[in-house]
């Protein structure tokens, strides 16, 4: 699967695509009240991807063991110094609707934790190269 993300950006322009193998999608987000820029940051981006990815996930997950889910409630924090240092103390908790058992709803959570690609990408650090 190859994903990509491309933002154009001017003065009151902040046009977001993503991308998931050929398939293109607008994303809208405002730019920063100075006119320039993105008024979501990359922290809060990256927090988002992984609440995006557990949900998403969770879903899958669920569907793949024939247990209905029918809510998914994710919270994502992390604290975040001075320009240019790492995020660190990444931590989420995860709620799912569900009428099945609390052990299947607490093992389906297990699971996911561990198989949740962005989660993954992060626990296993990425290579970024500026091309």
């Amino acid at each position: 699967m190859k994903i990509s993300a491309n933002i154009h950006s001017a003065y009151n322009q902040h046009e977001v695509q993503v991308e998931t193998n050929g398939a293109s999608k607008s994303v809208t987000i405002a730019p920063k009240a100075t006119g320039y820029g993105s008024s979501v940051n990359g922290g809060e981006m990256l927090l988002l991807a992984l609440a995006t990815c557990f949900c998403n996930d969770i879903y899958r997950e669920a569907a793949k063991r024939n247990m209905a889910v029918t809510g998914v409630e994710v919270e994502c924090t992390a604290d975040f110094g001075a320009d240019g240092e790492p995020g660190k103390n990444f931590q989420y908790k995860a709620k799912i609707t569900s009428d099945a058992p609390e052990a299947d709803i607490a093992a389906l959570l297990r699971h996911t934790d561990q198989i949740a690609e962005i989660h993954t990408t992060l626990r296993q650090g990425a290579t970024v190269t500026l091309v």
